[in-house]
């Protein structure tokens, strides 16, 4: 059997659809079909059944798909080591990125590699932090920036780089109307949320909890960059990284809350170490190298 046999075999357990498998893999749906066919006629099991949903495991599917795994992984590693010994990491990494960071430091980060891996070349992806998390734990992505205020992420390697801090941001008109806002009267105010697996959203929902309240659904934002500037359009009152809250006050967009502060963390997370190319530890260490 060949290595991309079982890379097909894996991605369709993980997505349960071939042709999303197939997007995941680089390939065509019927060459992923082609190399299923061949594996399972190569181990004489079914690996999976079709159902109206997609493509199921069978229960010998489910069994093999761990040994797939380790089998991937041990390959990785002997790459991995076989290219720190050429003293070589080249490739392109897919790394993802927070939407409109402000301090990711990815200056440094080029510099490094351009410096000390001129053939490492980085491919970047921006997009809120619970799909770019989601996307590396997928392997769509080698490595990522995320807000998280997660410690340790299993089988991952989750380092904190910096604190990001958080605030509420109002809209002119709210700010002049209620220059003494109280904490009850800002939970009763309209409010641009962000979607409920956001690390905003979180906080948002502790800010309501700090005053007995829930926090009711209302407008949502599809990104995090896209928050201030529907707060400065005065759509309703919302929570931001202080670095955009404090920007938008400056600029005359909307006005900085002072009653609350809370904080969540900047983050890099990639696989945990057996499981990354030479390349990979290539931007590991240039990104701990700019956050040192």
């Amino acid at each position: 059997m060949e290595l991309y046999q079982l890379k097909t075999f894996v991605a369709i357990a993980k997505e349960g659809n071939l042709t999303r498998a197939a997007e995941r893999v680089f390939t065509s749906a019927p060459a992923a079909s082609a190399q299923l066919k061949a594996l399972e006629d190569e181990l004489g099991v079914r690996l999976f059944e079709r159902t109206p949903r997609g493509m199921s495991p069978t229960a010998a599917g489910r069994r093999l798909l761990e040994e797939a795994e380790r089998t991937l992984a041990s390959a990785m590693r002997m790459q991995s080591a076989a290219d720190q010994l050429r003293g070589a990491a080249q490739g392109v990494v897919r790394f993802g990125t927070v939407v409109d960071p402000v301090a990711l430091r990815l200056g440094s980060v080029l510099v490094t590699l351009a410096q000390q891996h001129p053939q490492v070349t980085l491919q970047l992806k921006q997009g809120l932090s619970y799909e770019t998390l989601a996307a590396v734990q997928r392997g769509e992505l080698d490595c990522a920036y995320v807000l998280s205020d997660a410690e340790r992420l299993e089988g991952f390697e989750l380092r904190r780089l910096g604190v990001v801090d958080l605030a509420v941001g109002l809209p002119l008109a709210v700010a002049q109307a209620h220059p003494e806002l109280t904490l009850e009267q800002l939970t009763d105010l309209t409010w641009v949320g962000t979607p409920p697996s956001c690390i905003l959203r979180a906080h948002l929902e502790k800010l309501f909890a700090s005053a007995g309240r829930d926090y009711r659904q209302g407008v949502t934002a599809d990104g995090e960059s896209a928050i201030r500037s529907m707060v400065a359009s005065g759509m309703g009152a919302g929570l931001m990284r202080l670095d955009q809250a404090e920007q938008g006050e400056r600029q005359g967009e909307l006005v900085v809350w002072n009653g609350w502060r809370s904080h969540t963390w900047l983050c890099w997370v990639a696989p945990a170490g057996g499981q990354r190319s030479a390349a990979v530890e290539a931007v590991r260490g240039a990104v701990f190298d700019a956050w040192a």
